[in-house]
């Protein structure tokens, strides 16, 4: 049976995650309280802020930027903001 968390992103019930994926008390904060959806919404969010600002993952600033990065779009509602992307149309 699948663990279930609520979700401080979706705010609400959802399947949690499998495993602390990121290290550290911020990691079991993310483990405790942030779905399978939620995180997978951040990896995509991630993936684009990382190629959009070209970040070096071997910079400790960067890496301080994208974590900041995910505690606000985790845990503080706010959206990811990347210059000239324009989301799709709603169908």
């Amino acid at each position: 049976m699948a663990r279930t968390v609520f979700c401080a992103y979706l705010k609400q019930e959802a399947d949690g995650l499998d495993f602390q994926l990121y290290p550290g008390e911020l990691g079991k904060r993310i483990f405790d309280n942030i779905s399978k959806q939620a995180w997978a919404d951040w990896m995509k969010k991630q993936t684009m802020l990382v190629n959009e600002k070209k970040l070096n993952m071997m910079n400790a600033e960067h890496r301080k930027f994208l974590e900041q990065e995910m505690v606000n779009f985790l845990f503080e509602g706010k959206e990811v903001h990347i210059e000239g992307y324009v989301p799709p149309a709603e169908k």
